[in-house]
């Protein structure tokens, strides 16, 4: 039985992603998964029969589309606000997913979960160091943004849980990109960097970054991955690039390395 904390349906919205093949309950107020969990899922290059543990799951977004692009997968999720880790289980079920989510802070994962490794570690940890910043008005898109576990816990605690020859993933701001290559450059191999731009001829604002436990493969960086046609907004209309839409509308993969 799914226990929920929002049981009034006004609190919530129920969204369509992937062209519809998912149907995803989130809050209507505080944080609302978008586009970034989309490609997230989209990225990892995840085969039938492997385990994948997503750290900060949400709502569950990014392991949903990754298991609508794969059949037969082991999904594991981890959200430490109990509000969100119960509409993960909720999409899960209402979606017909193998997702399992625990509710926990990363720093102190239950003991069955520390004992697992896994095929496939991803996350989409807060962009904002909340040291650098202000809190949000509300709890849980506060929490979502900024948190207070460290990225460099993240990505300690993940790598942690890979398996020999596993693969770590991760969505972030590009300013952070130096303080992820510095930990991960002590601790993975074969690192490759997909970066993202809102247009072309634009600075990438977000980027991708896939590391191989035992990888020994040199730092490679694929060709930016452009999200908007055109050099300029053109209200309100979808400009998404052809290969973009293809992603969040029909589940496409996206290759962090063509």
């Amino acid at each position: 039985m799914v226990r929920l904390i929002w049981t009034v349906t006004e609190e919530l919205t129920q969204d369509d992603f992937l062209g519809g093949k998912l149907r995803i309950w989130q809050p209507r107020r505080g944080y609302r998964a978008g586009v970034d969990p989309v490609l997230l899922g989209a990225s990892v290059a995840a085969h039938s029969g492997q385990s994948v543990l997503e750290l900060g799951c949400g709502v569950g977004v990014a392991s949903l589309c990754l298991a609508t692009r794969v059949q037969g997968l082991t999904l594991t999720g981890v959200e430490v606000q109990t509000e969100y880790a119960d509409l993960a289980r909720r999409n899960a079920v209402e979606n017909n997913a193998p997702l399992t989510v625990e509710t926990a802070d990363l720093r102190a994962l239950p003991f069955d979960l520390r004992q697992q490794r896994f095929d496939h570690v991803i996350m989409n940890p807060p962009y904002f160091d909340r040291r650098a910043g202000t809190a949000a008005d509300d709890a849980g898109r506060d929490v979502a943004l900024g948190g207070d576990t460290p990225l460099a816990a993240w990505l300690d605690i993940g790598t942690r849980r890979l398996a020999p020859k596993g693969y770590l993933t991760i969505i972030q701001r590009m300013e952070r990109l130096p303080e992820v290559l510095g930990v991960l450059n002590q601790r993975l191999g074969s690192l490759t960097l997909l970066p993202i731009a809102g247009r072309d001829a634009r600075a990438p604002e977000l980027f991708l970054l896939q590391a191989r436990q035992e990888g020994r493969a040199a730092f490679r960086m694929a060709p930016t991955l452009v999200m908007h046609d055109g050099m300029t907004h053109q209200g309100d209309v979808e400009s998404y690039t052809p290969q973009v839409r293809d992603i969040l509308r029909n589940g496409a993969s996206l290759p962090i390395w063509h």
